[in-house]
């Protein structure tokens, strides 16, 4: 059996996979925000009860925001702050009594969505979430690249490619630098670059309703979301030229992307044609904590 941890900024969800893939296990709780030692016992008490249901002891992997530093096993980028600069594996290992392999929440998903998704089968899967934040992961031949910096898919944090000139020099963001792909392609990228324009603060999702219903501000929002989408997403096929890409996050729910964007991408895309697939994940929310349950595979990580 293998348990999984999707370790959330608002929750922590755990579910237990038989050999099979199938769950026969699941629980979640509200994330302990800014307490270290709170989150531990929270995920150390998932795995106890999600033990306790299926009947039988299991690995543990853990999908957590940012990464292990290489460089200090430290953690690392994380947006959930009070993880940085904490030995996370160690202490859990510590705690739960056993190996713990932990890996960035984007790349449980690619691997999630690799391993009996909606990239399964084939040999180079790139998964993106579009959400709160924007992330990613590589899944080469059923195992996750993570590289040696454990930045491997962090193409949230590269500069919008082929910028315009009123693109430039491009909102702040949280990692110190202005103008990367997260600060467009996040939801709240979206809202702000539809505030930016109309003058109206509404969030993403209002603006993804009204496009809709026809609302003509909203559609050119997102018509210039489709382009950027298509431009930093053609970035990625020229450098890794994936077979599949998984959209994951909140803004995977809209389908007009997986039209509209690979019609676009082709103009940024350095071939003649373009036989990447763009598609929505199979497993929806539950990506993250499957992928975190599969980090024990047959074979080690890349």
């Amino acid at each position: 059996m293998r348990i999984g941890i999707d370790l959330g900024g608002t929750k922590i969800e755990g579910i237990a996979l038989a050999g099979g893939g199938h769950a026969v296990a699941g629980q979640r709780v509200p994330t302990p925000r800014d307490d270290y030692d709170a989150t531990i016992r929270a995920v150390v008490g998932l795995v106890e009860g999600l033990e306790a249901s299926a009947g039988e002891r299991g690995t543990v992997g853990v999908g957590m925001p940012g990464a292990v530093s290489p460089a200090t096993g430290l953690v690392k980028n994380a947006n959930s702050v009070w993880l940085n600069g904490r030995p996370l594996q160690q202490d859990l290992e510590r705690t739960i009594g056993r190996p713990v392999r932990l890996a960035n929440d984007a790349n449980c998903f690619a691997l999630s969505e690799a391993s009996d998704g909606a990239g399964a089968g084939a040999d180079v899967v790139f998964g993106v979430i579009v959400g709160t934040g924007t992330g990613g992961g590589v899944v080469v031949r059923g195992c996750v690249l993570t590289g040696p910096n454990a930045v491997a898919g962090e193409w949230g944090h590269n500069p919008l490619p082929w910028a315009t000139g009123d693109e430039l020099p491009g909102a702040e963001c949280y990692c110190g630098r202005r103008g990367c792909i997260e600060t467009f392609l996040s939801g709240p990228g979206l809202a702000r670059d539809h505030a930016r324009v109309t003058g109206e603060p509404v969030s993403s999702e209002v603006v993804v309703a009204r496009a809709a219903g026809g609302d003509s501000a909203a559609e050119s929002t997102l018509r210039r979301y489709e382009t950027r989408m298509a431009r930093a997403l053609a970035s990625i096929i020229n450098v890794l030229d994936p077979d599949v890409i998984v959209l994951g996050g909140g803004l995977s729910n809209v389908t007009r992307l997986y039209a509209n964007v690979p019609h676009a991408w082709g103009a940024w895309v350095f071939s003649d044609r373009v036989d990447t697939k763009l598609v929505p994940p199979r497993h929806g929310d539950a990506s993250g904590v499957r992928g975190a349950a599969w980090l024990w595979p047959s074979r080690e990580p890349i």
